[in-house]
């Protein structure tokens, strides 16, 4: 289980740094990073307009990959497995529990009732 909850934190922060780094390639209203890079440009890999939607598509895929390893993670630290008694292990533990509180008041009464007796040496 180590193994899985490092994985899902490894596969977070780089989702993580991946969305940061998308968000700021993508083009906004004024000058912004993307621009220095060459976005802007119709002639490019992604064509006028195919580079925002590459970029936003990916932006958003990383940001649910980045949702699900949250939720994850969050699963799998409220995790707290017990153990396991078995099927007779269970019977046995709730049969005395319930009847030891029903015997323990009793005992007391007895007990509070009936003088105690002196010892005898012999």
């Amino acid at each position: 289980m180590a193994i899985f909850k490092t994985l899902l934190v490894i596969v977070q922060v780089l989702s993580a740094l991946g969305v940061i780094g998308l968000v700021l390639l993508q083009h906004g209203k004024g000058a912004d990073v993307g621009a220095a890079f060459g976005s802007g440009a119709s002639g490019s890999l992604f064509g006028a307009t195919g580079s925002a939607n590459f970029l936003s598509r990916t932006t958003a895929v990383l940001a649910a990959l980045f949702f699900c390893c949250t939720l994850g993670l969050t699963l799998l630290g409220n995790y707290k497995p017990s153990a396991s008694l078995g099927v007779m292990g269970a019977a046995q533990q709730s049969a005395p529990a319930a009847a030891a509180p029903a015997s323990a008041p009793a005992a007391a009464a007895a007990s509070a009732s009936a003088p105690a007796a002196p010892a005898v040496p012999k």
